[in-house]
């Protein structure tokens, strides 16, 4: 009898049906040690050694672990299966080191195995080669641990003292407030510039098709206001028009590489709104369920067999014209790239989505197929285009550049497998020197626009390009960014609330190196490379810490209190009637205080509105409300007289009246 530990029942029920009765599957529920809540728990002066507890919840869980030791026989292995990354290969560090202290069986039997799919093939792949843990993955992910402990523990009294008591710091997730609080700075500074876009609708033998304005006498169309608008119209209008060139060339469009975790929550984030965290949390159930590979990857490789695989499934199920001539191969875009050796894939590409085999959620259906078709399609052939580019001049007292672009589709390729939506554009039949006959002018009035605010999308995006956190950590730090009231979501987009700023503008003046972007990713790659063998994760970890407490010993004594902005309701106090209503942020979220406080102790419930009556009873307004996992809906403030309630924002069809 063997004994195998992974992290989640569910990881263990699907093991239980390929291996059957040989093997007995204990579930560890996640990390079993961690560091102390009440205190620092790393022994600065003793090279940084990190003090694990067993968590306190987890005391059942090790007696179950420990009592199915006693039942591997003499011949028997406790195989440590938890998951393929720095995250998992901890948890297996940690349970073998309760089962070598409690357990009382020989070091040998401990053995470690990964596998990046649950299937029987790579199952029994990993049971023929098992190995040993990996120190170096164990190294790193015990560095990152410690290092935001430094961090958090040693930043957080310094907030509560120099800006509110109850705030904590995080190393990342400092930085990412950044971003979103530096963007929303743009967004207020930005002035919008006035500038007009001038079409033409030109016909030749009856065909129409509209050009734009893109030069005036060899510049780039610069139309700044409406009076200079007008004189072009005015100008264009007497001019003869005829075509000064046509390209006509073909256009081949390659598929996306197969998914990563940020490519994967950043088209879940656009295509279902979903979060990172509801994203990353249906993706664990996938793979728990043997469906897909191991989805906290920043690689795009892809095994061999999966390829092949995948190639019959083409060559089975489409004409041959939409199979490559070879496998395509992706390079990788991460310059360390080691949380997993493949990109998210299908695990068996001949399961189609919505299979009667697939036994999971709705939701786990739609991310199934687009996780399915994105791989499929990274195997399938090119879409090809016939592209057409015309240039139309103008004639009048000035020289006038039209633009216009045709393309239409010849063979659709990796296509196929979505949207049937026609993408062709088809212009008239066009030859150069042409003479057309304009049919109106269209100027256009627009205003530049200020930079985007910041979606899940995005942000996980941005924090990829500057090279900051990793595949395991993007859904953390938004979650945590958000609980802990530092930027809020409307709408999908991030603004920072006044705590967040307030945070920002104490921490990023007086630890500027600490949360610099290029540091903070530097110390992204030095974890990276403690995972490889190549940097001893103390000297890492001393390298941090001896120049950071003298910053803070410095801004501790000699930094200037940060002020909380208040938002203002408008409305005096009702108890003491001289302070005005304010909305504060406390640990629970949002509520109404005196601006007096605390010689005012008047509270109240914040509630809030969005302008729009009740769309069923007509009477009340929507709120916001949450629901207690703390997930935003909308609701009647009539409730519980009205119980209308919708997770989609109703339009402002009809206004309330008096709310603006």
């Amino acid at each position: 009898m063997n004994l195998i530990i992974v992290e989640s029942p569910t990881k263990a029920r699907t093991l239980s049906k390929i291996l059957g009765k040989d093997y007995v599957i204990e579930a560890t529920m996640g990390h079993i040690k961690d560091l102390p809540k009440s205190e620092l728990g790393v022994d600065i002066e003793n090279n940084f050694k990190p003090d694990y507890l067993l968590v306190a919840k987890k005391k059942e869980v090790v007696d179950k672990i420990l009592n199915a030791v006693k039942k591997i026989g003499e011949d028997g292995l406790i195989l440590l299966a938890t998951d393929p990354d720095r995250e998992g290969e901890a948890i297996a560090s940690h349970v073998a080191e309760i089962i070598l202290d409690k357990g009382k069986v020989k070091k040998d039997i401990l053995k470690r195995i990964t596998f990046h799919e649950i299937t029987k093939e790579a199952l029994y792949q990993a049971l023929a080669s098992p190995s040993a843990i990996d120190s170096n993955l164990v190294d790193a992910q015990t560095a990152r641990r410690v290092l935001d402990r430094l961090v958090g523990y040693k930043l957080s009294p310094l907030l509560w003292k120099k800006v509110r008591r109850g705030l904590s710091a995080g190393r990342v997730q400092t930085v990412a407030v950044r971003l979103i609080v530096e963007k929303e700075r743009e967004i207020e500074a930005f002035s919008p510039q006035e500038y007009w876009e001038i079409t033409a609708e030109l016909e030749k033998d009856k065909e129409k098709f509209v050009a734009k304005l893109l030069e005036i006498e060899g510049k780039k169309a610069e139309v700044k206001n409406q009076n200079e608008a007008e004189a072009v119209v005015s100008d264009l209008e007497k001019s003869n028009y005829f075509v000064l060139d046509v390209i006509k060339k073909e256009v081949r469009k390659a598929p996306h590489p197969p998914f990563t975790t940020s490519t994967l929550t950043q088209a879940a984030a656009n295509l279902f709104f979903w979060s990172s965290k509801r994203t990353m949390s249906i993706a664990q159930r996938l793979y728990e369920k043997g469906l897909i590979t191991y989805h906290r990857t920043d690689s795009v490789n892809i095994a061999e067999v999966a390829l092949l695989k995948a190639r019959d499934y083409i060559k089975t199920n489409f004409d041959e014209a939409y199979l490559p001539g070879k496998p395509r191969v992706f390079k990788k875009k991460a310059k360390l790239a080691q949380e997993a050796h493949e990109a998210i894939r299908p695990a068996d590409p001949f399961l189609k989505p919505y299979s009667p085999e697939i036994d999971v959620e709705p939701e786990g259906h739609r991310l199934y197929e687009l996780i399915w078709k994105r791989f499929m399609a990274s195997q399938m052939a090119e879409s090809v285009y016939d592209e057409t580019k015309v240039k139309v001049r103008a004639q009048g007292s000035k020289d006038y550049l039209f633009g216009a672009n045709g393309l239409i589709m010849k063979f659709d390729g990796w296509k196929v497998l979505y949207s049937k939506k026609s993408e062709d554009v088809v212009l008239p039949k066009l030859e150069k020197g042409d003479k057309l006959s304009l049919v109106k002018l269209t100027p256009e009035q627009k205003f530049t626009q200020p930079p985007a605010r910041y979606t899940e999308a995005s942000l996980i995006k941005t924090l990829e390009k500057l090279g900051i956190g990793r595949p395991s950590t993007y859904a953390p730090i938004i979650s945590t960014i958000q609980l802990r009231n530092y930027v809020e979501k409307k709408e999908g987009k991030f603004y920072p609330t006044k705590i967040g700023i307030a945070v920002n503008d104490f921490l990023i003046p007086n630890f500027n190196d600490i949360f610099d972007y290029s540091f903070t990713a530097r110390m992204e790659d030095n974890l990276d490379l403690i995972a490889k063998g190549n940097l001893v994760w103390q000297n890492v970890i001393r390298d941090f810490w001896s120049p950071f407490v003298l910053i803070l010993e410095s801004v501790e004594a000699n930094s200037q209190r940060v002020k909380i902005e208040a938002d203002f309701l408008g409305k005096k106090c009702p108890e003491c009637k001289e302070g005005d209503l304010v909305i504060r942020i406390g640990r629970f979220g949002k509520f109404v205080s005196c601006s007096r406080f605390p010689e005012c102790k008047y509270r109240e419930k914040y509630v809030e509105k969005i302008g729009i009556s009740c769309p069923e009873c007509k009477k009340g307004e929507v709120v916001v409300k949450r629901t207690a996992k703390g997930k935003k809906f909308y609701g009647c403030s009539r409730y519980p007289d009205c119980k209308w309630a919708s997770w989609r924002k109703p339009q402002a069809n009809n206004p309330t009246p008096g709310v603006d």
